[in-house]
């Protein structure tokens, strides 16, 4: 990758975060995180209050990067086949076909997602992991770029069904949205009152582009120093006195790909240790299964891996 060309991916990114600025203000680096994960080929899990812009982020990214999208509302009454599709038989030619569900987009929303069964959960297991899914014995490979982002609210229990941990951990980044400031809101307030902002977006890259960026981001340099910063990080979530199970080697080799990612996006072909432990806390904290005792003392995985932070050595480079 040449410098002209890191100048252009440069300019590229900050065209698509000021296009997904002008819906979602005041979180550039909620999208700047969102779309490192997208660049290495990772899925995203929003989880925060209802109200706050989760399903309008997933949105905007799918028109600003030119992909196909669908939207899949999870009920407690949702099938795997409403998601995957079924094989219908048709009489004319006395043959079963399939037909697509909507899991046949290049991004995928997955709007509330802990009001499904853990049954309509789980037929996204192999679609998340594998980028193909299976019906009926035929195995179908889904559109590239694939990417799924899901969205919860976590205030509601009542009719929810909690993702099992097998699942948190395909996805590669977990974040919340957070309250607009007060000058922000107004602005949210003045772009709502004629239209909603959304129908305005413009498309900045293709899909095909964004193949091209997640191959420039595996190119991105990685330090074996920094290598090893990221596993003694991993690593320490799993000794952890108040962690009783830590992050698996899918949190390391998610924590080293979003680096890569996030120093793509920062114009450089190298990664930094504040990549890194910018990303610890998304990458890591959804993976942290913590001691009965540790919840008691309302200690959060969060807090968890802030503190390992501080307490790895960070490699000087």
């Amino acid at each position: 990758m040449t410098s002209v060309g890191t100048r252009e991916i440069d300019q590229k990114v900050k065209d698509v975060l000021d296009e997904i600025e002008t819906v979602i203000i005041g979180k550039r680096d909620i999208a700047r995180l969102a779309l490192s994960a997208i660049l290495c080929n990772g899925h995203i899990l929003i989880e925060d209050v209802p109200g706050v812009g989760k399903t309008t982020l997933a949105k905007t990214l799918a028109r600003t990067l030119g992909c196909t999208f669908k939207r899949i509302q999870f009920t407690p009454d949702l099938l795997p086949a409403d998601i995957t599709g079924t094989s219908v038989f048709n009489q004319k030619t006395s043959e079963f076909e399939f037909r697509r569900g909507p899991i046949f987009a290049q991004f995928v929303l997955a709007d509330e997602i802990n009001r499904a069964t853990p049954k309509a959960q789980s037929s996204l297991l192999e679609c998340m992991e594998e980028r193909q899914i299976t019906v009926d014995g035929c195995t179908y490979p889904l559109p590239a770029p694939f990417f799924v982002i899901a969205t919860e609210n976590n205030i509601e229990y009542q009719g929810t069904y909690p993702l099992p941990e097998g699942q948190l951990d395909r996805f590669m980044i977990r974040l919340s949205m957070g309250y607009p400031e007060s000058r922000e809101e107004s602005v949210i307030l003045d772009n709502h009152a004629v239209e909603h902002p959304l129908s305005g977006v413009r498309q900045i890259l293709s899909a095909d582009e964004v193949l091209g960026l997640q191959i420039a981001a595996k190119n991105v340099f990685l330090e074996t120093s920094l290598r090893d910063y990221i596993v003694e990080t991993v690593t320490t979530t799993r000794n952890h006195p108040s962690v009783a199970l830590g992050a698996s080697p899918r949190g390391s080799i998610n924590l080293s790909q979003a680096s890569r990612s996030l120093a793509l996006l920062s114009g450089r072909e190298y990664v930094l240790p504040d990549d890194i432990k910018n990303l610890a806390v998304p990458v890591l904290a959804h993976r942290l299964i913590l001691k009965p005792e540790a919840r008691m003392r309302r200690i959060t995985p969060e807090d968890v891996v802030a503190e390992i932070l501080s307490t790895v050595p960070v490699p000087v480079t």
